[in-house]
């Protein structure tokens, strides 16, 4: 979710989209596979099973998958055509400094033969690095290093402030567990959960010939669970004012003096820092607490199994099995493990995803999908302006600062203008261990090189190859990778109304990011600043609290909810950019006229089933479960019936009327822009 430029409300929206193009779009007659559709169940009722309850009966979720749906469709083909990539470059004998780096390190980590017959060994000189830790500094100093795991991460990244410069973050660590609930619920599902993680740990202790068994890994759950006492929830992670704390180091030593920061802060490559922001307090605080009352032998015990757990997938098939009987069979409900190369194209998309995605661009990327994303944004950019600019509960200088963020805001199409040049990280055919670890530090050392430097804007959070897209708030930037501008978000043959429902909704919510509860409080710079009047703020807080509300309503699961505090933000995203989409598509009709009826659909019926369709979504009940706790997007059923029912048009499109489910009475409907 990010965004720039200055002309507003140029771009016609006639040349983005003929009404049908000739050539035939991927899905259906204009870009929807009707069949998926269930008649039977009236749209006022559950417009999401509407228009996706057929495809929901006959989609199997892959054995190897948590969930089905065009994300998964996408992300397979992109794993597909990375994978031809890095085999190529595995074989190629002529292959440049980049194609040895990524061949080598996908080739390491396929060669299971290998792996199984080194074994342990190549854990050895970790493990005895651990166990030769003495003192309570130099547990310190393996908390600072990459690959090893820590109560508390250290990480750099544009100052909320002054988001120009670099800063040292310090903030609530991963435990072993998803989220806090995980150890401090006591129903019977969390419960199961825990019994599983102790076994696990039991398991990998066991396979790894460490000491301890059964009351080491009561030992190490003990540890995360008092850890997690002290942690944030995820939902008030997302209190942008809560998290910012810049602190000095004479205020890190009376936070949490039990982490000697003087001396952590150097072994970490940050001797520089003379502020440390930290995100979550009392969590700090916390961590310093359990770190002076737990013995120096359990931590020893914890690190031991984290750094083998953490690495479980480069090491021999026993522990690699271990790990996805517990993360994805037991907590995600996954039944199957993914393919050896399917994981080891993700091992090489994190350790040299742009390395890979430079060459993924040069075959995967049409430069016309860039041209009409292009004119997709700038009629979405042309919507949001109108809407603010008629907005009825916002003052005239709250609306005029508004207007200069969203003109401000810088779109990203596709890839980056210049890639990380990974040709210092060394990479050794045959030490997929040890090539995982490198990586890991080649990373932070990048991270490391950039502090205290200005920040470069330039920069992407995401790899092209990934089916995803964002907002930065700390530049003001969006970012649409190569890979999700494909049907059926994306398709130049498809009719119009179906792009504007899909992808242009998409670009909708990530401009819509720029002023959700998060977003609104950064500046057109990216500073953390208010901007906003005392009445602006207030009539927002009664509009995003009367959504909150809406979604808390939902509930997937007895005694399971979304929790619409946490998804807050993306709902907002979801909201405005299906509002600002629709938008757009009237200007577009306005030019072109009505379209013609399809498939016994109208061009506004089209529109919605569009986006509808773009969040088909069927997961595993563990995962879903794990969603709703963890995540702050809503199930895709939740990001399109807890919308539409906000959206007049749907109303009208649909003739929905009282006594229908998802009906909401007007004053009842929650319009923010």
């Amino acid at each position: 979710m990010k965004f720039k430029m200055l002309a507003l409300a140029t771009a016609s929206l006639a040349g983005t989209f003929a009404p049908l193009q000739a050539a035939k779009p991927q899905y259906g007659d204009w870009g929807y596979d009707v069949s998926a559709m269930d008649r039977s169940v009236k749209p006022g009722d559950d417009f999401w099973a509407y228009v996706n309850g057929s495809w929901d009966k006959r989609t199997q979720i892959a054995a190897d998958r948590a969930s089905a749906g065009p994300f998964v469709t996408l992300s397979d083909a992109s794993e597909k055509d990375v994978h031809a990539i890095v085999e190529q470059l595995a074989n190629d004998p002529n292959r440049d400094h980049l194609g040895q780096q990524v061949g080598d390190f996908y080739g390491s980590f396929m060669d299971t033969t290998a792996i199984d017959a080194a074994g342990t060994a190549p854990l050895k000189p970790y493990l005895a690095e651990i166990n030769a830790a003495k003192t309570r500094a130099q547990i310190l100093t393996l908390f600072t290093k990459p690959g090893f795991a820590s109560p508390v991460d250290l990480d750099i990244d544009a100052d909320f402030k002054n988001p120009d410069r670099y800063s040292a973050f310090a903030s609530q660590a991963r435990l072993g567990l998803p989220s806090r609930e995980y150890y401090l619920d006591d129903s019977a599902k969390m419960k199961a959960h825990r019994a599983a993680y102790r076994d696990y740990i039991i398991n990998i202790e066991k396979l790894a010939g460490l000491p301890g068994g059964a009351a080491a890994a009561g030992r190490i759950i003990a540890l995360e669970t008092a850890l997690s006492k002290a942690q944030w929830a995820p939902a008030d992670r997302r209190d942008i004012d809560k998290i910012y704390n810049p602190m000095t180091r004479a205020q890190l030593a009376k936070l949490a003096p039990e982490f000697d920061w003087n001396a952590t802060l150097a072994k970490a490559g940050l001797a520089n820092a003379q502020q440390v922001i930290v995100t979550e307090p009392s969590a700090v605080a916390g961590a310093g607490k359990v770190l002076a009352s737990t013995p120096l032998s359990t931590w020893k015990e914890w690190l031991a199994f984290r750094f083998v757990s953490d690495h479980a997938s480069v090491l021999p098939k026993a522990f690699d099995d271990a790990r996805f009987g517990f993360y994805s069979k037991e907590l995600s409900g996954v039944q199957q493990q993914r393919e050896r190369w399917k994981r080891g194209v993700a091992a090489v998309n994190g350790a040299l995803g742009e390395g890979v995605g430079e060459i993924y661009v040069k075959s995967h990327y049409p430069a016309e999908s860039e041209r009409q994303m292009t004119e997709l944004i700038a009629n979405l950019r042309d919507a949001y302006q109108e809407r603010i600019s008629g907005n009825s509960w916002m003052d005239d200088a709250t609306k005029k600062a508004a207007l200069e963020k969203l003109a401000a805001f810088e779109p990203r199409i596709g890839h980056p203008v210049k890639y990380i040049d990974y040709s210092s990280m060394k990479v050794v055919k045959g030490d997929p261990l040890g090539n995982a670890l490198r990586g890991d530090d080649f990373q932070w050392k990048l991270r490391l090189s950039r502090f205290p430097h200005p920040v470069d804007r330039t920069l992407w959070g995401m790899t092209p190859q990934t089916i995803n897209a964002y907002y930065n708030p700390l530049a003001n930037q969006i970012t649409f990778p190569a890979a999700i501008l494909q049907p059926p978000f994306f398709d130049p043959n498809a009719d119009a109304a179906a792009n504007y429902g899909a992808i242009g909704a998409v670009i909708g919510h990530e401009m819509g990011h720029g002023f959700d509860d998060e977003g609104r409080k950064f500046d057109p710079k990216g500073a953390l600043r208010d901007w906003w009047s005392a009445d602006a703020a207030k009539s927002y807080a009664t509009r995003t609290d009367k959504l909150v509300a809406q979604y808390n309503a939902f509930t997937p699961f007895p005694g399971a909810s979304v929790n619409g505090k946490l998804t807050l933000g993306e709902n907002l995203g979801d909201l405005s950019g299906v509002e600002a989409a629709y938008a757009a598509y009237k200007k577009y009709t306005a030019k072109h006229g009505e379209p013609p009826v399809i498939d016994g659909m109208t061009g506004d019926q089209r529109f919605f089933i569009a986006y509808a369709q773009a969040w088909q979504e069927k997961d595993r009940e563990d995962a879903e479960r794990q969603q709703l706790l963890t995540d702050p997007h809503s199930p895709g059923k939740y990001r399109v019936n807890g919308i539409v029912r906000n959206i007049d048009a749907w109303y009208k499109a649909f003739n929905i009327q009282p006594g229908d489910k998802l009906y909401l009475p007007p004053e009842q409907r929650v319009h923010i822009w």
